[in-house]
């Protein structure tokens, strides 16, 4: 189950959101993940006792129910704070800038739970961590090959060893297309039905060409030439073929070939790797296709309707010339 620490939260989004720490660091490494039954939206909200988020925010209502239960002498303290103290619950943050209420402090600080403070307004802060946990916490698999950014559509092209994967990258972005990954592409189910690839620290800006080695692509072609990550829309399939193979191609075929990753499904297209094909022409040319799939146009069932309207019209035209 993917998981983050309160500690890497609070490195990761200090400066962005204005963190300062002021009670429980000895919690730092409390851990905050997905709950099988709950979404990741779901894991961030303002303080709520019925469906208790693992980061608690509290703005200025939350803020004032706490010091009006402090100030309640009727019942003894913490009995007060008790309920909410009895929740699975990772982190507190007030934000708006408010004044802590001294017995949250107290109790942060006496049972290592995190209390952070920001001047941030809640609902902004919230966003914020929204999406910062939906990607930090997305399930994840690492995929062979080389991930590009075709045409603004994240392409992700496979295919065995040899192939020259690698080599139609690097004409790809010699013609102004731009790398994200090269070998171990790590994909982050970011969504239900969206799927974002993205680069390991150690290969980001690298691409290995055999022949000459490891290059670094930003140095060579320049900033644009590299993005950090992009979502997977297309699959390009790379394999060997020979005159038998191209000759008992399906060259109408209108099916329509997909793969699942992480239960997502994304549309693949097989592309023959053969002497003489100019493959980065044919993978600009399948993902323009591609585009135009997505707006309901069907370049090969459109040829196929032309073709039976024709051979109607021809029938037509028989018929009368035989009356």
């Amino acid at each position: 189950m993917p998981s983050i620490s309160v500690r890497r939260l609070y490195q990761d989004n200090q400066h962005k959101l204005q963190l300062v720490w002021s009670a429980g660091t000895a919690g730092a490494d409390n851990r905050i993940s997905i709950d099988a039954d709950k979404p990741v939206l779901a894991l961030v909200g303002h303080l709520n006792f019925i469906h208790p988020n693992q980061v608690q925010v509290l703005g200025v209502a939350e803020v004032e129910y706490l010091e009006k239960l402090g100030n309640d002498k009727t019942t003894p303290p913490p009995a007060g704070f008790q309920q909410i103290f009895d929740l699975n619950v990772s982190l507190f943050i007030v934000a708006n800038g408010l004044s802590v209420p001294a017995m949250l402090r107290d109790y942060c600080h006496t049972n290592n739970v995190p209390l952070l403070t920001t001047k941030l307004e809640s609902p902004y802060l919230m966003d914020v961590l929204r999406i910062y946990l939906q990607r930090a916490l997305a399930v994840s698999t690492i995929k062979h090959g080389v991930f590009l950014d075709v045409f603004e559509i994240g392409v992700l092209i496979t295919g065995h060893s040899g192939l020259g994967k690698s080599e139609l990258a690097l004409e790809l972005i010699s013609r102004g297309h731009s790398l994200i990954a090269d070998d171990a592409v790590e994909l982050h189910r970011t969504g239900p039905e969206t799927l974002e690839g993205r680069c390991p620290p150690m290969l980001r800006d690298f691409l290995e060409v055999r022949g000459l080695g490891v290059l670094n692509i930003r140095h060579i072609f320049g900033e644009t030439s590299i993005r950090p990550n992009k979502n997977l829309k297309l699959i390009i399939n790379l394999v060997a073929a020979d005159d038998d193979y191209m000759k008992q191609l399906d060259r109408l075929s209108i099916r329509t070939e997909t793969e699942s990753i992480l239960n997502v499904t994304v549309r693949s297209v097989t592309l023959p790797v053969a002497v003489g094909r100019n493959l980065a022409v044919l993978v600009e040319a399948a993902v323009r296709n591609y585009i135009l799939n997505l707006r309901g146009k069907n370049s090969t069932k459109e040829f196929l309707e032309r073709h039976q309207t024709m051979l109607k019209e021809d029938a037509l035209h028989h018929e009368d010339s035989s009356d």
